[in-house]
């Protein structure tokens, strides 16, 4: 299998750190934007997108901050891959954004992003930053 490269992507959004933080790191929050469904039973979450499903472990959380998930394996075994969303605020601006950390494969990059940024974009309808 042909490793997946890292990429980042930052989009900016009107929202408080606490708000945007509730959207990405409860099931119910991720659930209205990011997936169909998803289930937690403990460390891991099921995401689930029309017929198909991933399974992830939430590798780690900074309450307010970021979050990362790392998907796993059918035996729940970690792969090397994940996705991150971290929380960034500007220190003198406050201007809020979210830096979003995944991996594509490189010809699948371009529709990686723009899976991403249309996810983003019903994240930002459903908390009133359009």
């Amino acid at each position: 299998m042909e490793s997946k490269i890292r990429y980042e992507i930052e989009f900016p959004i009107n929202s408080s750190p606490q708000l945007l933080y509730q959207y990405i790191s409860t099931p119910s929050g991720l659930q209205e934007w990011f997936a169909d469904n998803v289930n937690s039973r403990g460390e891991f979450f099921t995401f689930m997108w029309n017929d198909s499903q991933e399974k992830a472990r939430l590798a780690s959380k900074k309450s307010g901050e970021k979050v990362k998930f790392k998907w796993v394996d059918e035996s729940s075994k970690d792969t090397d891959y994940f996705f991150e969303l971290h929380i960034l605020v500007d220190e003198l601006t406050k201007d809020v954004s979210l830096m979003v950390v995944d991996f594509a494969e490189k010809e699948e990059l371009g529709e990686a992003k723009q899976l991403w940024e249309n996810q983003i974009s019903d994240l930002k309808h459903l908390i009133g930053s359009v």
